[in-house]
């Protein structure tokens, strides 16, 4: 009886290379979050190469003596391609693709093709689109060649192989295509914004490492059935849903995308719009894997973005989410982060901390309200109205004279109000 294998169902064996010009944990840290990354993109790593250098090749980003070990290896291990874990110049790119006959990659490439595979919306698939034609613009024949070598795979999702074979006038094209589209996207997004200002409806930013806990927070929240998977960039178009507090105050909370170490400044400039999200907050909720060893650095990184978007003066409250790990592994941790304002030891998988990063939520929150309390006539039941939606009601009662009321409400919706 002749056996048959579903071939399509075979993930592609990759080899990780990288250069280590600084401390090798950090350098083995680096690889593990790339090889979780392989395996988000569908692929199987079979082995690695590390080289101590002070600056890669430039020809071959490897030098003579380790491409010659990489070569034996991607011929033992029958490996289909070799991912790098810096960005590689064409020549680089090119020079390792010739000498090695396989798909060779970068962590930016990488990346590209993981968020073409999870973009959804209309956004979200214009923004890759658009970060993957400038990355590749640059590496037409290089990174061309390789790929109709050997056809499909990671690498090639999105606008994919067929941008490849056209020109780079054509491609500019394209990029002054996508542009136009993505900025009327953008001008939606600023209108959204501005009614939801018009509106002094509070808004609340997760932002976090990638798989962090961020959407599992958010579902928990909002019950939104965000995409939950424990992978890398699982989510990557934001989503925004009402979030009633317990006190009664509606806030809109947001998830964006993940963040990374190595983020592809392609992919920073093409999703700004996306995780500009957080610069137009009230308060941001930062998410760490506490469970994660490099949890320190992952915070650094989710900083760092947060400066580059000019997000520097927004109250943050920081949940150390995946608590359970550590007490399973029974490992103790001084877990705090001195650049928040209020810190939550929590699980999202049980619901630990939840209670009390809500009720911190309605105290940042309250801190940017005004105390009011007078007598409405009854005819002006509509700025009671509007106190209920967008305020907290304390008191509220009912006399000869009208309605008493006591109320805490957003700053800008004091003059809304009828006095």
């Amino acid at each position: 009886m002749t056996q048959t294998y579903d071939l399509a169902q075979q993930p592609e064996l990759v080899i990780l290379a990288a250069v280590s010009d600084r401390d090798e944990n950090m350098t083995l840290s680096s690889l593990d979050e790339l090889e979780e990354l392989a395996q988000t993109a569908g692929a199987q790593v079979c082995g690695r190469i590390i080289q101590k250098l002070e600056r890669p090749n430039i020809s071959t980003y490897l030098g003579k003596g380790k491409m010659e070990e990489l070569a034996m290896l991607v011929e033992e291990t029958g490996a289909v391609g070799v991912i790098c874990d810096d960005e590689l110049t064409p020549a680089q790119m090119s020079g390792m693709a010739d000498l090695l006959d396989v798909k060779v990659m970068d962590r930016t490439l990488l990346i590209l093709d993981i968020f073409a595979a999870h973009a959804t919306t209309r956004e979200g698939s214009i923004q890759v689109e658009l970060a993957q034609l400038r990355y590749r613009s640059t590496r037409l024949t290089g990174l061309g060649r390789q790929l109709s070598r050997l056809g499909g795979g990671i690498g090639t999702r999105g606008p994919g192989e067929k941008k490849l074979e056209i020109d780079r006038r054509r491609i500019r094209e394209r990029i002054s295509i996508l542009k136009k589209e993505l900025e009327e996207v953008r001008q939606h997004r600023e209108l959204s914004r501005s009614r939801r200002q018009k509106n002094s409806m509070p808004v609340v930013s997760i932002v976090g490492y990638t798989n962090a806990g961020k959407s599992t927070l958010f579902n928990r929240l909002t019950s939104a059935g965000v995409l939950e998977e424990d992978m890398l960039f699982a989510t990557l178009d934001p989503v925004t849903r009402n979030l009633m507090l317990e006190n009664g105050q509606e806030v809109l909370l947001t998830d964006t995308v993940g963040f990374i170490h190595k983020l592809p400044h392609h992919l920073v400039e093409a999703f700004r719009s996306t995780l500009e999200e957080a610069r137009y907050a009230d308060l941001i909720i930062h998410m760490v894997d506490a469970s994660h060893p490099d949890c320190d650095m992952h915070m650094q990184v989710v900083y760092d973005t947060l400066r580059s978007l000019e997000v520097g003066d927004k109250k943050i409250i920081t949940v150390f989410n995946k608590m359970d790990l550590l007490e399973e592994n029974g490992i103790e941790f001084d877990l705090r982060d001195l650049r928040a304002d209020a810190s939550v030891k929590a699980c999202m998988k049980d619901g630990r901390g939840i209670e009390e990063l809500l009720a911190l939520i309605a105290d940042f929150l309250q801190e940017k309200s005004l105390l009011i309390e007078r007598v409405f006539g009854y005819h002006e039941a509509g700025s009671i109205a509007v106190i209920r939606k967008y305020g907290q009601l304390l008191e509220e009662r009912y006399q000869e004279d009208g309605i008493y009321v006591k109320a805490r409400i957003p700053k800008e919706i004091y003059a809304q109000i009828a006095f």
